[in-house]
């Protein structure tokens, strides 16, 4: 069994065994964050003027199971520029919260520009944006409130848990998540609402309650007029 290296000691090795002459280096994920478990990987970026284009690669070596995001100088700004219009700063926060492993004069720069990103958050909403949102969650609202089948009262509220952890995210100008970033987000934009989010669902799936999800879904759509059902329309022509 091969013996498992500290995670900042393999990925240096890592690095210059696979990406010696490479401009830059982060470890980033959960073990910087100090927030791995016994399944986490190392997620290492590589910035490396030579490269062609981008590319992501999965590997175990060192003990560790490795996850690879190489770069060179301009398909990182393409990614941090997608990554902000999805509002999921994945690369953007992986380079400004990663370990230095490597730096030839350049990491420093693109890992202030990461966190300009992030500190910008993402584009606001636009009205008719807003009220699409409002529409949607509204129907996936309705949906729970009505459904007596059990199995698919599951998947209802799961939708309805990522409808409105981006509805509350986007509308105050927050990154939004997916999985368990949906959680992280929701702490970073405010704890106490999380809680409350959290205990709401956890209260549905286990005793089938659906009140608080209820209350936190009208309270999230209170200061924008609350649900939308009647009047709504799209791709009607005007005067249609």
């Amino acid at each position: 069994m091969i013996q498992r290296l500290e995670p900042m000691d393999a990925a240096k090795q890592f690095v210059m065994r696979h990406f010696p002459l490479c401009s830059g280096a982060v470890l980033a994920g959960s073990v910087v964050r100090g927030e791995a478990t016994e399944t986490s990987d190392l997620d290492i970026v590589v910035f490396d003027e030579n490269l062609p284009t981008s590319y992501r690669e999965s590997v175990i070596e060192l003990g560790w199971c490795i996850e690879v995001f190489a770069h060179n100088f301009t398909s990182y700004q393409a990614f941090f520029e997608q990554d902000c219009k999805r509002a999921r700063p994945s690369l953007p926060r992986m380079v400004a919260e990663g370990f230095v492993l490597v730096d030839h004069g350049k990491v420093e720069d693109i890992k202030r520009e990461a966190q300009r990103l992030l500190d910008q958050g993402p584009e606001a909403w636009t009205d008719e944006t807003i009220q699409l949102k409002r529409y949607f969650l509204t129907d996936a609202l309705d949906d729970l409130i009505g459904c007596t089948n059990k199995a698919e009262e599951l998947f209802v509220a799961n939708t309805l848990a990522n409808l409105t952890h981006e509805f509350i995210l986007r509308t105050n100008r927050h990154w939004v998540g997916d999985s368990k970033w949906i959680v992280r987000e929701l702490c970073r934009y405010d704890e106490e609402f999380a809680e409350r989010f959290i205990d709401a669902f956890h209260t549905f799936y286990k005793l089938g309650y659906k009140e608080r999800i209820v209350q936190i879904v009208d309270e999230v759509l209170a200061p924008f007029g609350g649900r939308l059902f009647e009047g709504f329309s799209l791709g009607k022509e005007q005067g249609a």
